[in-house]
């Protein structure tokens, strides 16, 4: 494992579009629409319930994550997501993941949250033990549904 170099967390702004677009497009292993990606990147930097965060070292972007926040009844309060997560591949292993997690859980805190919930793919064996190490444990199956359009 690497040293960690200085790791700067900050708020994502419309600057970061394209290197966030290509982290996406690799995590999903697909060419995502650009257009409606980036409507949706827009639309979310204003929204409130919606935290998009980079994580900088030596002035570039290497890491991203996103959580979205709701009020759900069946929790009685405050939850977030986090929906998508992701460090470049040649920055793996210097625990930005923890680092991004760890900055998550705090805001969580200090704002109240009753939870903070992550789903991910059961084909990412490799991520779902990250999320058991930074102290998630399974205890829902979440289901879905393709919606054809």
């Amino acid at each position: 494992m690497r040293p960690i170099d200085f790791l700067n967390i900050r708020p994502a702004t419309a600057d970061d579009y394209q290197t966030i677009y290509s982290f996406l497009c690799d995590l999903e292993e697909m060419v995502l629409d650009n257009t409606a990606f980036r409507a949706i990147f827009r639309r979310n930097l204003t929204d409130s319930c919606v935290r998009y965060r980079v994580a900088e070292q030596n002035g570039e972007v290497v890491g991203f994550v996103s959580c979205h926040i709701q009020y759900l009844l069946h929790h009685t309060g405050r939850v977030g997501e986090i929906q998508e997560l992701y460090v470049r591949p040649e920055n793996r292993n210097q625990r930005i993941g923890h680092q991004l997690v760890a900055y998550l859980e705090n805001m969580a805190r200090s704002e109240g949250f009753v939870n903070l919930e992550v789903t991910t793919n059961q084909r990412r064996t490799d991520t779902i033990r990250f999320y058991e190490q930074t102290g998630f444990r399974l205890s829902h199956r979440k289901l879905m549904k393709v919606l054809e359009g």
